[in-house]
């Protein structure tokens, strides 16, 4: 069975299908292809701030009605140490820019119901996905739908299927160079239903570990510690949980903390990871495809969102002026943005963790490093720029 399409999508998380949204609305035809159900996809518990230009982005693909109306606008944030709280005030540093507090799976869900009122082309539960022809003018792709096998020939694909997905894999060994670190810490997290701690979040330094105090609404809280790569989530009870959180944060915040049964609980190692080149032929790299952040600092999906921008622009000029400039330039423009983003979320993740092989010279690095931020506007700009988001 063969069908044919401008663009082919592979994954259909919020790159995906925000790429196909925008694509759409200017009348380039697109198909997404996901592996996993719908529902599945909506399961995933993810971030939930995102930058100014995520927001805008949103907007932009007619999907930001409800971001708008139940999001939270949150105009700075605290970084604590001990029993001390400072506040970083993003808008005073960014001439009043901001950033947006919603969940990723209510973002999901809101692009999910855009692509169906505008019967978008999403499949999901494809097996075997397999990418051809990559470096011709007429590349393709195959995937497995029960005993059928189905052929769809693009102009471009976009491999937006994260970082165990087939796309990046389809690149010669002899052409990609890949780049990483691992932590040797994940992140405990706990979704509760229970009101938020802070109205703003809480980024806490501690001798017993970072935490991190957040929230997906006024009912709904999420909370982290750092915990060691040997815990698993049976290690931990909620009253556990809640024991250990309180102790990493201020007094004034562990006695105004809310506690309640957990409604998800699960750990995530953390790791930074980069592929380059991201196009090999006339397959793009998108998402955590191409890189990964720890969650320190909000930088993964919102990350994802600037290689969307610069994709959907690339295209548009492509199809309606017969420009390729942006195509052309598109992995070097995509990579010198993440790798700022990669360097704004390791400061922030060596800043605020307790690493278990630390020195007393690192540790007198770390509180100088801290004490500095707070004592020179440039540092709190810098900050404050590069958590609402570099331009595009």
């Amino acid at each position: 069975m063969n069908t044919k399409t401008q663009v082919g999508i592979i994954g259909g998380g919020p790159s995906g299908l925000m790429l196909s949204q925008l694509l759409h609305l200017k009348g380039i035809d697109n198909i997404v292809l996901e592996k996993h159900s719908r529902e599945y996809v909506l399961g995933r518990i993810r971030a939930g701030v995102l930058e100014h230009g995520f927001a805008e982005l949103m907007r932009e693909a007619q999907c930001g009605e409800r971001m708008d109306a139940e999001g939270e606008i949150h105009e700075g944030f605290y970084v604590a140490e001990g029993n001390k709280k400072r506040r970083v005030d993003l808008a005073a540093h960014t001439g009043g820019n901001s950033v947006v507090v919603y969940g990723q799976t209510e973002l999901t869900r809101d692009l999910y119901e855009a692509r169906a009122k505008l019967n978008g082309k999403v499949i999901h539960n494809v097996e075997d996905v397999k990418l051809h022809d990559l470096k011709s003018d007429a590349p393709h792709i195959t995937y497995r739908s029960g005993d059928d096998v189905i052929r769809i020939d693009c102009d471009y694909i976009i491999g937006a299927d994260g970082f165990h997905g087939v796309s990046r894999k389809s690149i010669p060994s002899d052409v990609l160079r890949e780049y990483e670190k691992v932590y040797p810490f994940g992140w405990l997290g706990v979704l509760s239903r229970t009101k938020p701690v802070s109205p703003e979040l809480v980024y806490a330094k501690s001798d017993r570990g970072f935490a991190l105090c957040s929230l997906r609404s006024q009912v709904l809280s999420r909370y982290y510690i750092q915990v060691p790569l040997t815990d698993s989530v049976e290690d931990w009870s909620d009253d556990a949980f809640w024991d250990e959180l309180k102790k990493r944060l201020p007094d004034d915040v562990a006695n105004a903390l809310e506690t309640g049964p957990s409604i998800e609980k699960s750990i995530a190692p953390l790791r930074s990871f980069v592929a380059e080149p991201m196009r090999y032929g006339n397959m793009f790299l998108a998402g955590d495809a191409a890189h990964i952040v720890p969650p320190t600092g909000a930088r993964g999906l919102n990350s994802a969102a600037s290689d969307i921008y610069y994709l959907y622009h690339a295209l548009v000029d492509h199809y309606e002026k017969g420009d390729d400039t942006g195509l052309d330039n598109y992995s070097e423009k995509a990579l010198a943005r993440i790798w700022k983003a990669q360097r704004f979320s390791w400061w922030m993740t060596t800043l605020l963790h307790t690493f278990p092989d630390s020195i007393a010279y690192d540790q007198k690095l770390q509180q100088t490093d801290l004490q500095y931020l707070f004592s020179s506007e440039a540092a709190l700009t810098s900050l404050a720029e590069n958590y609402v988001g570099l331009p595009f």
